[in-house]
């Protein structure tokens, strides 16, 4: 009898136990949903801070130089995390880095450098508007190259998106198109958001046996390899950066912002909220960009802007949608 009611007691304080222990898993849970929405009104920012600097930074550091010294930075702070599992994987970093030259090269070459290379002739504004089609040239992409359904929706999300970039582009003129009098800088950027969407296809679907972060420091430093030698190109014909407290700012801003903080905020909102939640940060990074374009430099909406983002805005959000 008192072995039952032992039994039973044991049984009764298990249950307790495993419930309170439910009770704060559930808490906690909560608590990190909460955080990660909060997180969510602040990633916009850390996402938006790389296009206001290409634009703050135009007559700080040259343009290449920012993109590489940015790189090196970030390959430096992620090492001591990462340079162990490097080394394990040396044979894999072998067999691999054609790769991470490709990988380097479009990421933090193309993507990095043609950014604050367009900065200096187009505004942080359509910065932001033409860099937020990326996510509808990837699925673009991707259907193309590598066959992932599209549905018809998603299609037509995929062309307002891109009518929304050409009047961006354009400026809203037509004539701009027949007379080919673009802004420099918004091909520069252009070319940008084609690279990162090129580089995001082939990072999903080019097999690695690194891990995520591993991977990363490995590309980090295949783009420095890339981008040395266009480094040196441009200190040689005269554009040498200046390493005074405004340089090394810039660097360690984007570097720390831009790069890390940016991408690891997004990795958490993505881990507590999931991928589709997470993606209504491509719909908020224009919008907070172009205010504190507006606020920090005093652009202004012009009626292109608005007829661009009435065009990309539901573009994006149809064509990021689930096939159905």
């Amino acid at each position: 009898m008192m072995h039952a009611v032992a039994s039973l007691c044991t049984g009764i304080m298990a249950e307790i136990a495993e419930r309170a222990a439910g009770r704060k898993s559930t808490e906690k849970s909560r608590r990190n949903e909460r955080f990660a929405y909060a997180l969510l009104l602040i990633a916009p920012v850390l996402f938006a801070s790389n296009m206001l600097a290409a634009r703050a930074s135009a007559d700080v550091i040259p343009p290449v130089a920012l993109a590489f010294w940015r790189w090196t930075a970030m390959f430096a702070l992620l090492l001591p995390f990462t340079g162990a599992a490097l080394f394990r994987a040396r044979y894999a970093l072998r067999r691999e880095w054609p790769d991470l030259l490709i990988l380097g090269a479009l990421g933090m070459g193309v993507c990095g450098a043609f950014v604050y290379v367009g900065a200096h002739t187009t505004t942080a504004t359509n910065i932001g508007l033409i860099f937020s089609a990326s996510p509808v040239l990837i699925i673009l992409l991707a259907s193309v190259a590598y066959g992932e359904a599209m549905s018809r929706l998603q299609g037509v999300g995929v062309a307002l998106s891109l009518a929304g970039v050409l009047a961006v582009v354009s400026r809203g003129d037509p004539a701009v198109f027949l007379q080919l009098q673009f802004t420099v800088g918004d091909l520069w950027v252009l070319g940008a958001t084609v690279g990162w969407a090129v580089y995001s296809v082939l990072l999903r679907y080019r097999q690695s046996a690194l891990g995520t972060m591993p991977r990363l420091a490995a590309i980090c430093f295949g783009g420095m390899v890339v981008l040395a030698p266009f480094h040196l190109w441009e200190v040689m014909a005269g554009a040498v950066p200046a390493f005074d407290a405004r340089t090394v700012f810039t660097v360690a801003f984007v570097a720390l912002f831009s790069s890390i903080g940016a991408y690891g905020v997004y990795a958490h909102i993505q881990s507590s909220l999931g991928a589709s939640r997470t993606g209504l940060l491509m719909y908020l990074i224009p919008l907070y960009n172009g205010v504190l374009a507006y606020l920090l430099f005093g652009e202004t909406l012009q009626a292109f802007h608005l007829v661009g983002a009435a065009l990309v805005l539901p573009g994006l959000y149809l064509a990021t949608r689930s096939p159905g």
